[in-house]
């Protein structure tokens, strides 16, 4: 099997269950202070994700959070993964995402999902029936605004004559788009409208598909990113695995609350930690152990970016550091 190259990202949510909870001003600080030490030692991305109305704090306003990483960082690139764009303006999405590129010096990565859970909806006044053909149109509306110049657009959700987005993002011709999600569907969208498509776990079957649809549409630049939930290195993994399991445990259940409200389902109910390592979604691994199974899953997704969850729910962000540090120096290298 030939090695392939990758670049890895680490995955923030910001979360701050209350069984764990800290001032949430000294949670952001640890998460910004880590990410600008990432970079030092050979982190290549960081990725945002959003959620709204949560008892955990889980980051509601990702668009600040990625100029804060903007402003302390100087190498690493900034992507959200995922913006849920139906609870947004495609327009202020524009502006906003331009500025950071501006910030950052043309760093930015703009990743978007159709989002899931009602209560997100019902609060922010969208109706979940018009999710999709939102994120249709907000994705046309945001790569034709970046492109320049004066845009007449006329849609369901948007009506734009004459408008032109100014300061425009720095990268040209314009910052990447990635459309995520689980469905089939997502990955479609993704060939179409995007310039890569983001997924996270078992992501083989829509890797598939979107590549095919790539090839149908001519596009012979197929981009993904996606990786493990939890894969975490260490030196004695055993130890690693029942430190960190009480804390994946919460988000499980978390999750699985969420998709059963919205009718869907992810993980299977999850009571044990047995059941994550049983299972594949906790895995603490020794550095070779990591290698092999982040090179058979770039091989069966066809990744060029791979990225995890860095911080489980409540786990001190610190404690994570000699994590990210062993995976850069006997990880990384392995895929560069």
């Amino acid at each position: 099997m030939t090695t392939p190259k990758l670049r890895f990202g680490l995955w923030y949510a910001f979360r701050n269950p209350a069984e764990w909870r800290i001032d949430y001003a000294d949670l952001y600080a640890e998460h910004l202070r880590q990410i600008a030490w990432a970079e030092t030692i050979g982190y290549d991305d960081v990725w945002l994700t959003e959620h709204h109305f949560c008892d955990d704090g889980h980051a509601p306003s990702i668009l600040p959070l990625a100029a804060a990483v903007a402003a302390t960082t100087r190498r690493i690139r900034i992507g959200t993964g995922v913006l849920l764009l139906p609870l947004h303006h495609a327009v202020r999405v524009a502006e906003d995402a331009a500025t950071i590129d501006i910030l950052s010096r043309g760093r930015f990565e703009l990743g978007v999902g159709v989002g899931y859970r009602p209560q997100e909806f019902a609060a922010l006044g969208v109706a979940p029936r018009e999710r999709a053909s939102l994120v249709e149109e907000g994705l046309e509306v945001i790569r034709r605004l970046w492109d320049g110049g004066p845009v007449d657009y006329h849609g369901r959700h948007y009506r734009l004559d004459g408008v032109t987005l100014t300061p425009p993002p720095l990268q040209r011709p314009r910052p990447p788009l990635w459309v995520g999600g689980f469905a089939p569907v997502a990955a479609r969208r993704a060939a179409r409208l995007g310039d890569g498509y983001i997924g996270t776990g078992d992501m083989s079957a829509q890797s598939q598909l979107y590549r095919e649809e790539c090839a149908r549409l001519g596009n012979d630049h197929p981009r993904l990113a996606g990786g493990h939930f939890w894969l975490i290195v260490s030196r004695d993994p055993a130890r690693t695995f029942d430190a960190i399991a009480p804390h994946v445990l919460y988000q499980i259940a978390v999750y699985n609350r969420w998709l059963g409200e919205a009718g869907q389902a992810l993980f299977p109910a999850i009571e044990r930690p047995e059941q994550l390592r049983e299972l594949g979604i906790l895995l603490c691994l020794s550095p070779q152990e990591a290698v092999d199974r982040i090179g058979h899953y770039a091989e069966t997704t066809g990744i060029e970016r791979y990225y995890t969850w860095t911080v489980p729910p409540g786990y001190p962000v610190a404690r994570m550091d000699e994590h990210l540090a062993l995976f850069a120096e006997a990880v990384m290298p392995a895929f560069r």
